[in-house]
Formats: C-alpha cells, structure tokens, sequence
C-alpha cells in the first residue's frame, strides 16, 4: 500500500521503539517493537484494517487468533461456567452451579468470548440482581487471567456498583423471642449457642463434644470455610466459655455431634427454618449470619481486644471485623483527660456517665482499668 493513501506512517524515537502516527488527527501511539521490519507489518495491518469491511477485519483476526489457540475464536461463556464449576468443590461448587443457572446469562451463553461487546453485558447486567453483577465480574476476570479474553469487555470503572441489602445484628430482645418461641430444644440451644461464640451456622452445626475440653474450659473447632487450608500449619484459637455457655453445654450431647440432627441439615435449610420463626414474630433483617454481628458488636461495646475478635470470628483481616461491627456505638472519651490520666497510670472511665474528666485511683500493677457500661 503506497504511503500517499496510508492513514498511518511510522517513525522510531531515540528509545528505540517504532510508532504510529495517524496522518489526519496526528494521534500517535506504540507499537511496542524494536524490530523495524515486525513494525512494518504491524503498520500495513493497521492500515489494511482501516480500508476493509469488518466483516474482512474480523476474519483476518480470526485467522490470526487459530495459529495461536484453535479453541480462542469459538470458546463460548457457558464454557467458561463450566470450566469454573470444574474446578470448585464443596460448597463453592454448590453456589457455582446455581449461580451459573442464573437466567440473565441465557444472552451470552452461546456467545463466543472475542464477539462480546460491552453492551453485551450491560445487558446481562440491566435484567440482572446483585449476584449476577458479582459472577459476571469473576467470569470476566477468570477468562481474563486464562488469556481467553484478549481485552476487558467492560472496563473496571465502568462496571455497575455492587450494592448489597442491609444487614444488622440481631438484637437481644430479638434473640430472647426467637428462643422463647422455639419448641424444638435442639434447634433453641443452637440459636443460644450462635449468640455466645458468634460462629458461623455452619461451624456451629458442626461442632463435637470432643471440641470442648472441660478442663480448661475451651472450645476449639476448624472453619468449614478453612478446610482447604490447613496445610498452612496455623492452629485454630482456643475460645474460652463462661457459666451461661456451660449450662448449654451441659444440655447438649456428651459425645459426637452436638447438634446431630441439624449437622445434617443443609445451610439453606437451616436459614429457611429461621427465616420463618423470625416471620412469625414480626422480626425482619435478619438471618442466621446475623448472629455474628451480634457478636462483634457486643465484642466492641465492651472493649474486647480486637485481635481476640478476630481470632474468635476468624478472620485474619482487621477490615473484615469492622465491617462486622460498624454498627456499635461506641463514646471516645475526651483524648486531653485520657493523656492526663495515663501520666498518672491509672485510668476508670465510665462510657455512660457525663461529660466530665475522668477520676484517677491508684491500682497497683495496672497501667490502666477501663470501665465499660453496655
């Protein structure tokens, strides 16, 4: 193609590397190659590009794209699912192969991935809810990591926000109804004992008389969520339980599963059942993981050391727990008072009383005692 018809011409800077420069807006961009005569056929490409129809275009990349992977140009969205779902076990598996059922991506599942479009997915994610908006992004990111994809479809700015429903802790009033109007004992001391540890449903569910050692009065169990990764040689925190935990304890089975008929139970069913006591006493909001906010906010209400937090919910990520608790009230006491209290190494402060500057008592072998008021 002579260069008096050509839309773009190339030139090399002193770094080395050759350029394009388009003749008519003088826009120019890299052609990242040091190498003049790959350079050249990098520039007839894109000039051949601009004088043939797309149909033409699209056939020249697809030929391009087979020398490299035969699969690339044909490679569906609804193999990219089942690639994920192959790879999952467990529980991840279950939630991937309902999630992939998910009748918004009915659109592009027979749509190869080098043909979407960006409008594509705005239209999955337009007839969509917020677990289609969270799958289609890991999708998207997973064709990307497997060089299926050869571009993002959608630029990271200009996904749709993931706005998820409120969730709140249940309160204490709420839990006392919810226990009292329970009938069935197995299911009332699993709610009581959800309220003391703070343990996911399904942990809780899980546990075993063996998890507990009397003698020191522990409880010690593996995270389901976890299992997979044991072999990091990190050994699960020993929660201590106090005289109301005991007492539930001393309800439940002294041997196997405490919880024998509900460890058998599958996690949606036991949401559903809780979902409908909650619906019958008017309570809304919650659900079964609502137990663990309510754990972490009694945690910060009463000053409980947040690594301890952690390691009872846990979770590794100070992030994670604050967001857990993000909802407890907490009073700052006046940072001037604090400072003049410590000089004196001693400290009571009492988050309900007034205003006022707190008192200094002398408490031998403490740096400071912090009184807390729920």
């Amino acid at each position: 193609m002579s260069n008096d018809i050509a839309k773009y011409r190339i030139f090399k800077r002193a770094s080395g590397f050759w350029f394009a420069q388009d003749r008519v807006t003088g826009k120019q961009s890299s052609l990242r190659t040091r190498d003049e005569s790959e350079a050249v056929r990098l520039l007839n490409a894109r000039n051949e590009a601009v004088h043939h129809p797309a149909a033409i275009n699209l056939q020249l990349g697809r030929t391009y794209i087979n020398a490299c992977d035969p699969k690339l140009s044909t490679r569906t969205w609804q193999e990219v699912m089942e690639s994920i779902v192959s790879m999952k076990r467990g529980d991840t598996r279950i939630r991937w192969s309902v999630a992939i059922r998910d009748k918004s991506f009915d659109s592009i599942r027979k749509l190869p991935l080098l043909e979407t479009r960006s409008d594509h997915f705005l239209a999955v994610l337009a007839g969509g809810k917020v677990s289609t908006n969270v799958y289609l992004r890991r999708l998207h990111n997973f064709a990307l990591a497997m060089d299926w994809l050869l571009r993002s479809v959608l630029p990271k700015p200009n996904w749709p926000k993931v706005v998820y429903k409120a969730k709140r802790a249940v309160t204490h009033e709420e839990h006392q109804r919810i226990i009292a109007r329970e009938q069935n004992p197995e299911r009332r001391l699993f709610y009581q004992l959800c309220w003391q540890l703070g343990g996911s449903q399904t942990d809780t569910a899980r546990l075993t008389a063996e998890d507990v050692n009397w003698a020191d009065q522990t409880i010690c169990y593996d995270r389901k969520k976890l299992e997979n990764r044991q072999d990091t040689g990190i050994k699960p925190p020993l929660i201590r339980f106090g005289k109301e935990v005991t007492a539930i304890l001393r309800s439940l089975p002294q041997s196997g599963p405490l919880f024998p008929y509900l460890r058998t139970v599958r996690a949606a069913d036991r949401a559903t059942e809780f979902k409908q006591r909650c619906d019958g006493l008017g309570i809304t909001g919650i659900s079964l993981h609502s137990y663990r906010y309510a754990w972490a906010e009694r945690a910060r209400r009463a000053g409980y050391p947040l690594r301890f937090a952690e390691e009872a919910l846990g979770h590794n990520s100070k992030a994670v727990h604050r967001a857990y608790a993000r909802h407890a009230e907490i009073r700052v006491p006046c940072l001037e008072d604090w400072e003049q209290a410590m000089q004196a190494k001693t400290l009571v402060v009492d988050f309900n009383a007034p205003a006022e500057p707190p008192e200094a008592t002398e408490l031998p072998g403490q740096l400071a005692a912090v009184k807390h008021h729920a």
